[in-house]
């Protein structure tokens, strides 16, 4: 590897709370990294995702998003904890109640606000507009996760929707079926997503964790990559078009998302989906985040 040394921040986000939420590490200036140092970097981290930012001509900044197997078009997790990096570095200066700016990602251009006031600052991210993909059978969903057909919510698909990552959408109907979940026949899981069109499965139902969410959810993942993720902003907000989509809220703007606290890592982001049942333009995806460890990534020989 190139002699170097680049700052590092270790981001909990969608959380107020340290050592709660979904911790992502962020590196600055990695312009001089390649594909594989970043890939080699994300490993040793082993954290869900790491955050690389290098420069952009399109946007205010780029960045990169690594699993510790691979490179993700999106993630929403990331993208607070990148923005969080960039202001505690002083990158990025919050004067004014509302900052406004662009972030490029391999799936495209993400529009972001900091809204700051006395109290809290919270990142919005605007996501891409939604892709409602391919369906699945629900036995397989059952094969695969140990579950039945009473666990699932009735009468909608089992669909990959699309928002930068696609995520496959499992709806459930209770905190009861959202506990049963696991690989319970992972060989075929690994057949399903080969001849898919999904990266990982997103599993909730329309129960908050606390009585203030309005949902619950699970992410799971498959190794090398983290088993499960704390909070997942990639599949919250495809989450949220397929439930307006599907008629299951009645209220598209004030959608309070649960996830991660049967981890002991509980984190929360407030979703709002613009535009009609049938032509969402985009996912608003506000969230908070901490910073716990800043420090430099040392690669000198």
């Amino acid at each position: 590897m190139k002699s170097t040394q680049l700052p590092f921040f270790w981001i909990d986000a969608f959380t107020n709370k340290k050592l709660s939420g979904n911790p992502c590490a962020v590196v600055l200036n990695a312009d001089s990294l390649t594909s594989k140092q970043m890939q080699s970097i994300a490993k040793e981290i082993n954290l869900s995702e790491t955050a690389f930012v290098i420069s952009s001509n399109k946007a205010n900044f780029g960045a990169r998003y690594f699993t510790p197997e691979e490179e993700l078009p999106f993630a929403g997790h990331p993208t607070i904890a990148t923005t969080h990096a960039l202001i505690q570095s002083g990158l990025i200066k919050t004067v004014d109640p509302i900052t406004k700016i662009t972030l490029e990602l391999p799936a495209g251009i993400i529009p972001i606000e900091i809204l700051k006031n006395s109290d809290n600052t919270k990142i919005v991210m605007s996501q891409l507009a939604p892709k409602f993909q391919r369906t699945y059978n629900i036995e397989d969903i059952c094969q695969i996760f140990g579950l039945s057909p009473k666990d699932f919510l009735p009468g909608i698909p089992i669909q990959t929707v699309n928002t930068g990552t696609p995520i496959l959408m499992i709806p459930l109907a209770s905190h009861e079926a959202l506990a049963k979940v696991h690989f319970a026949d992972f060989e075929h899981y690994k057949k399903l997503k080969n001849n898919g069109d999904f990266y990982f499965s997103h599993h909730f139902c329309l129960k908050g964790a606390t009585s203030n969410g309005t949902t619950f959810a699970r992410s799971l993942g498959t190794p090398p990559n983290t088993l499960e993720d704390p909070f997942t902003g990639s599949a919250t907000g495809p989450m949220a078009a397929y439930l307006w989509k599907y008629g299951l809220i009645s209220n598209p703007h004030f959608i309070i998302a649960e996830q991660g606290h049967w981890m002991g890592k509980p984190g929360e982001a407030l979703v709002e989906v613009v535009g009609s049942k049938d032509s969402i333009s985009t996912i608003r995806l506000a969230g908070e985040a901490v910073c716990l460890i800043v420090g430099n990534i040392d690669l000198n020989n």
